[in-house]
């Protein structure tokens, strides 16, 4: 028994070690995410409120695409084929 819990206190400690250890690029990533997913809910949010249907099919396609390109740039950085420091304005 003292065994057991020794072990689950040792993979609980692993568990949150783990979780702390960001590198600039994966945090990058996510600010990079994070900003698209605003910017996107933003489109979503007029899209919802036009009356337009046309407009709002326009606004969900640009709300999707700017989600898509967020991700990619996230993903560019994380495996590092851009900078954790590139301009994220603008996606």
């Amino acid at each position: 028994m003292k065994i057991l819990t020794q072990g689950a206190i040792a993979a609980g400690l692993l568990t949150l070690t783990a979780c702390g250890t960001s590198t600039p690029a994966e945090n990058a990533a996510e600010n990079i995410e994070a900003a698209a997913d605003n910017q996107a809910d933003y489109l979503e949010g007029l899209a919802d409120n036009t009356t337009d249907p046309m407009l709002e099919q326009s606004l969900e396609n640009q709300a999707d695409a700017v989600r898509d390109a967020g991700e990619n740039r996230a993903d560019a950085v994380e495996n590092g084929m851009l900078p954790p420091t590139a301009d994220t304005n603008g996606m």
